[in-house]
């Protein structure tokens, strides 16, 4: 494990993707994600996805020519169809799209179906929430079915995450959470470093909950239990549900399809606070959440805080790479 300058990881990631015949733009805009998602510590979702990411370029399940195809649009909706493009590069797209919209009409939504994949939901947040805009961001993957209703064992849907980014008067408050347990990413990296997990996150197929991430792989394997576990759910299958909606139905191409390739459908929308109360009176009331959140304990923290942090040190002391991706970049 080494440490490298911001910019240094920038450049090399992008020259890379360029190199596997990624335009400039979608290239930097890769290499700009996944790294925000290392910074965060979402290093499943960061760094770790360079090498999919590339093998799906060799492969042809991404694509990388062309743009999205916009299949309707109103004043403040939008649905594309990605065409399997870098999912990274179309999130951030829609984000200035609906941006737009929202400043004109309060509220902005871009809905994508046959996106590729969009790695770390929160990577997205930062920048539109400083603007003093609400961005929503959530997605579902058609294609992945590990999640098991509650109360059922056959997997069904995917983790389904819903990212949040909400303006402060400071740092912006960063929700990213899964609709299940956990990610199928965490149980991937417990699995291979032979690893147990944190957590009976895991449903066995004669329904006992597990933290052995070697059951998710038998034949018939575990499932990833819905958010609230065992006990509590049925909160998290109605959440997934929910996600399943604002996703792959309002964009019209899901599970009923049955996609071959590893993608996304994709929700984003973004909310103009001068538009209804105005901004002064949204920040005075996050701002007074806040304290009021942070003054009931000493180990209560506001969603985002501790990715921020981790973020400034890393910008600080340098971005660790692993002996694999730094001999796939070539740093010296």
């Amino acid at each position: 494990m080494k440490f490298f300058p911001y910019l240094v990881v920038i450049e090399k990631i992008t020259n890379l993707f360029k190199f596997y015949g990624l335009d400039p733009e979608k290239s930097a805009n890769i290499a700009r994600i996944l790294t925000e998602g290392e910074l965060l510590g979402h290093t499943t979702h960061g760094l770790a996805l360079v090498k999919p990411y590339l093998d799906e370029l060799e492969n042809g399940q991404m694509e990388r020519n062309g743009s999205f195809e916009v299949k309707n649009a109103t004043n403040t909706t939008q649905t594309w169809d990605g065409r399997y493009l870098p999912g990274t590069w179309l999130t951030e797209k829609a984000i200035e799209t609906a941006t737009e919209m929202a400043k004109n009409e309060g509220v902005g939504t871009v809905v994508i179906q046959k996106s590729h994949h969009i790695a770390c939901l929160a990577a997205f947040l930062e920048v539109v929430a400083r603007k003093n805009l609400m961005v929503i961001i959530a997605c579902s993957d058609p294609r992945n079915k590990t999640v098991a209703p509650f109360g059922g064992k056959i997997p069904v849907y995917s983790p389904n995450p819903l990212a949040i980014g909400i303006p402060a008067v400071d740092d912006p408050i960063l929700i990213d959470v899964s609709m299940s347990a956990t990610a199928n990413a965490v149980v991937n990296r417990a699995a291979k470093n032979k690893q147990l997990l944190d957590g009976n996150w895991l449903l066995k197929p004669e329904g006992t909950a597990t933290n052995d991430p070697q059951t998710f792989f038998q034949n018939p394997p575990s499932t990833l239990l819905p958010l609230g576990g065992m006990d509590l759910g049925y909160k998290g299958f109605a959440l997934g549900i929910m996600i399943e909606a604002m996703t792959s139905a309002l964009g019209g191409y899901g599970r009923k399809d049955n996609p071959e390739r590893w993608g996304a459908s994709v929700f984003v929308q973004v909310i103009d606070p001068t538009k209804f109360a105005g901004e002064n009176a949204f920040l005075a009331e996050m701002e007074n959440l806040r304290k009021q959140c942070l003054a009931s304990g000493d180990n209560v923290r506001m969603p985002g805080q501790k990715g921020l942090k981790n973020k400034e040190m890393l910008l600080s002391n340098g971005i660790p790479l692993d002996m694999e991706l730094i001999e796939l970049l070539k740093i010296q």
